[in-house]
């Protein structure tokens, strides 16, 4: 842009200059065709470009002295002229003021350059063709062009600088140029269509007035124009301003510039609007500096697909830039935006040119972030009406055109605050965080719906709770190459408290593992391994977690928010396979094995041993006299499940009671949470026993079958199980009386289990004793 700025610059003073002399010339010979082949030779003497005018040259005398060039056309020195020309004009115009003449000075009145056409090249190895004409340009010096156009006639001595030219013209004006600039380097296509530049006054002194407005397309093939294709980009710009120039010291200066695009691109329905204000624009043009003062950037950006209407942004900012050091400042940046956005600091460049790196520093004042992600496409549906709503950071950050990194980072997201480091790829290939933070609830920003009906649904529900969507973005975690540190002090989650829980991430190469998870959990602790593989098409997933010492009671409580009717530690480990993307996936093809161990277990003010130790003195026709502990202590609990496409079977459950023993085995289906299980108790006579049992009643066992899903009420889930508990009472009375068992050991049989609950309510302890005690009388 700087170079095509030199060629107008050029372009414009020569044909001033070419202008005023060919005025002299003709007001003095009185011939404008003598003047073609002279004017023709200093444009090729000076420039080296070939110049053909094809039109009339014509002049005027008073009030003012003019004269104009029509058709005229210009070449490269090597180009041919079978071929689109370099430059070209249809009328060419310049008038000065006659009272100046009287007085020695030549002022000129106006400048006019109608329907001038410009054809910019660059090759694939980047040389633009018009690099030797400004080169050329470069090297010559207004005495030098002045003493060429001296009048032919004059002689070799002629004094071509005795008229003093005043640089002050009172009208310029530039209609309907057509730049085209056809980039072989990048396959692109540039033009820029019905130019227009009107200034008034233009002086090297003051300030002075200055309007453009041109079209710009851009197109993303060379021969776009060819085949009659729409432009990729299209952009309609404006610019008003005053100028002042310093020729001398190669000094632009813009006061008050206003400058507005509204740009459009094949994919965009509606137009993008942005404007650029500053009180001061100061380009040093030797130095090769650039200052901006009072910098403001205005954009009115529109996605019918996100947002309604025009979102409307501003980035107020100073600017210092060097470019011969390569560094540039951007300073008291603040950018500001709907929903509370407001982001402040700064920007240090450096190697700008070469390898550009910055630093600064960046603070956003608490804003809403949830109205910015559903314009960028992402829909919340948090449990939390208010999350998300309350977001601030500040931190130094630093980078280069590949990654940046927060380095000293202060996040409050919330009621949370999370402080570290965190740097990124620009490309998404690389993500490093290590953070410390105070507390999170999760639960606040999990999907609303499943998140309220945690309770009612239980914490396995909704953690195998069906979704087609996916989890993880699998394309991302591809290429991603990942180192993360994070501990919290308290965190939240499905209900759960952690207390300090801290976890390590690492992944390259589309493999991401878990190297580490620890955490305090109900006075006991939780740790974790695990693995992501996204190299491949389907996700692998390996999971290996230990849970030892964990207090159980607190722990169902916070899971139902109900009391709890257990008590003591409770460990479990194992490893889990599976995969898949979504839930539904990772549910069907769940496979491992845990193992879980009770200890200083009881069921809390309950004691089984008490009912039973009852239940048979009664049958025995005797009484109890101990005391009896108002809870059911373990002695053991222990389980071992195998999963296998997500369904979980165990076949070795057992607990032991002082005096009882429960053995069971059962099946879960995670994918319809459809359970089946069965528990058989039997009364033991061993040395610890609660009472002394009848060798007969040992072998009778009290079954239980729970079955159903865990989408239904828990009061129908279990039930005495009669069908089982009627044939171990009949295989019991056959063995002790053979072959006298008769119709009448049936029917007594039934008659008592008649009494006996469907299902273990209240009452059932009861009605249990009265049906056995009928059955042995």
């Amino acid at each position: 842009m700087k170079q095509l700025l030199r060629i107008l610059l050029a372009a414009v003073g020569i044909l001033a200059i070419v202008a005023v002399a060919a005025v002299v010339y003709v007001t003095t010979f009185l011939d404008p065709e003598d003047f073609k082949p002279r004017l023709t030779a200093v444009v090729e003497e000076q420039t080296g470009l070939n110049l053909v005018l094809d039109g009339p040259i014509n002049w005027s005398f008073y009030p003012r002295i003019g004269v104009s060039v029509e058709q005229a056309r210009a070449w490269l020195p090597e180009q041919d002229q079978d071929s689109a020309a370099f430059a070209a004009i249809n009328r060419a115009e310049v008038s000065v003021a006659f009272a100046p003449l009287l007085r020695g000075e030549i002022a000129v009145d106006g400048l006019t350059l109608d329907g001038m056409r410009l054809n910019l090249e660059r090759d694939a190895e980047g040389e633009g063709n018009w690099e030797p004409l400004v080169e050329r340009l470069s090297e010559q010096t207004n005495g030098a062009a002045e003493t060429v156009l001296a009048p032919a006639s004059a002689g070799p001595n002629a004094d071509a600088g005795s008229l003093a030219v005043v640089l002050n013209i009172a009208s310029v004006e530039v209609k309907n140029a057509d730049i085209r600039f056809r980039d072989e380097q990048t396959q692109a296509l540039w033009r820029l269509q019905q130019l227009n530049i009107s200034g008034s006054n233009v002086n090297p002194v003051r300030a002075f007035p200055l309007k453009a407005m041109f079209t710009l397309t851009k197109h993303n093939r060379l021969d776009a124009e060819v085949l009659e294709r729409a432009p990729d980009i299209t952009s309609d710009i404006n610019l008003e301003t005053r100028m002042r120039l310093g020729l001398e010291e190669e000094l632009f200066v813009l006061e008050n510039m206003s400058l507005t695009t509204r740009t459009s691109t094949k994919a965009d329905s509606e137009p993008q609007q942005l404007s650029l204000k500053a009180a001061e624009i100061v380009a040093r043009m030797g130095e090769q500096q650039l200052s901006i003062k009072e910098g403001l950037l205005e954009a009115g950006l529109r996605n019918a697909d996100s947002w309604q209407g025009s979102l409307a942004l501003a980035l107020a900012f100073g600017l210092e830039g060097d470019w011969q050091a390569q560094t540039a400042q951007l300073k008291d940046l603040q950018l500001t935006g709907p929903d509370g956005l407001r982001v402040s600091g700064h920007l240090n460049i450096e190697q700008m040119l070469d390898a550009p790196n910055y630093r600064g520093q960046l603070t956003a004042a608490p804003f809403t972030l949830r109205p910015w992600l559903a314009r960028a496409g992402i829909t919340l549906t948090t449990a939390g009406e208010a999350a998300l709503s309350d977001v601030a950071m500040t931190s130094p950050i630093e980078g280069d055109a590949e990654q940046f990194s927060l380095p000293r980072l202060s996040l409050v997201i919330d009621d949370s605050t999370f402080t570290g480091e965190l740097s990124a790829a620009l490309d998404g290939s690389r993500l490093a965080f290590d953070l410390a933070g105070d507390q999170l609830s999760l639960d606040r920003y999990l999907p609303g719906e499943a998140t309220a009906e945690q309770a009612n649904r239980g914490l396995l529900r909704s953690a195998f709770a069906q979704s087609s969507d996916s989890l993880l973005p699998q394309s991302v975690l591809a290429g991603l190459a990942l180192e993360g540190d994070l501990s919290i002090d308290t965190l939240v989650f499905a209900g759960l408290t952690f207390n300090k829980p801290s976890l390590q991430l690492r992944g390259d190469d589309g493999v991401h593992r878990l190297t580490a998870f620890e955490s305090g959990f109900y006075e006991g602790k939780l740790n974790a391994t695990g693995q992501v593989d996204a190299s491949d098409s389907v996700l692998e997933w390996a999971f290996s977690p230990t849970i030892s010492n964990v207090q159980v009671a607190p722990l169902i409580e916070a899971m139902s928010e109900e009391t709890s009717p257990l008590r003591g530690r409770f460990d479990l480990s194992g490893d889990l396979t599976s995969l898949g993307n979504t839930r539904e996936a990772l549910t069907s093809n769940l496979n491992g094995e845990l193992t879980a161990h009770l200890k200083d277990g009881a069921i809390l003010e309950t004691n089984i041993s008490q009912q039973m130790c009852e239940l048979v003195a009664q049958l025995e026709g005797e009484g109890t006299v101990r005391e009896w502990h108002d809870d059911t202590r373990f002695e053991q609990f222990d389980g071992t499940f195998q999963i296998s496409n997500g369904l979980v079977e165990s076949d070795d459950l057992l607990i032991t009671l002082p005096g009882i023993n429960v053995q069971g085995d059962g099946e879960l289906n995670l994918s319809s949470m459809a359970f089946d299980t069965h528990a058989n108790a039997r009364l033991v006579d061993t040395a610890d026993a609660a009472c002394n049992v009848n060798p007969r009643l040992a072998q009778l066992p009290l079954p239980v079958r729970c079955e159903g899903s865990l989408s239904d009420e828990r009061s129908e889930w279990c039930r005495f199980d009669r069908a089982a508990f009627q044939t171990a009472v009949v295989d019991l009375l056959r063995n002790e009386a053979g072959d006298r068992v008769d119709e009448e050991l049936e029917e007594r049989l039934g008659d008592s289990l008649d009494q006996l609950d469907e299902s273990l309510g209240e009452g059932a302890g009861q009605k249990l004793r009265e049906g056995l005690r009928n059955l042995f009388n």
